[in-house]
């Protein structure tokens, strides 16, 4: 099964952010997994003062409301992608289970 890829941008320096099925990576190395708003960081000020165009944070880069869609929509892809595939599925809930039995000390 192939995940969903995308590239996000290039940053100044060159690296790449990428959306590569449920992670954000920057220069392949996973960067975050989720995003943040700009609005709600407890940074916001800064993220402001340096970009003041951003909406979004993937880890430690800042994005604009473009970028997040392309990260957003990647995402909403890969998801439906896993939801059609059976064996994906059983795979999430047993990861589910496994994660669940071990903040339960079972495991």
């Amino acid at each position: 099964m192939s995940m969903a890829r995308a590239l996000v941008k290039i940053t100044q320096d060159g690296r790449k952010l990428e959306v590569n099925g449920l992670a954000v990576t920057l220069d392949g190395k996973l960067e975050a997994v989720d995003l943040m708003e700009v609005t709600i960081h407890p940074n916001r000020s800064a993220i402001i003062a340096v970009m003041p165009e951003a909406t979004h944070m993937a880890g430690r880069v800042a994005l604009t409301r473009e970028e997040a869609q392309i990260v957003l929509d990647t995402f909403k892809e890969t998801e439906a992608e896993i939801l059609a595939n059976p064996v994906a599925i059983q795979e999430r809930f047993r990861i589910a289970a496994t994660h669940r039995a071990r903040t339960e000390g079972i495991e």
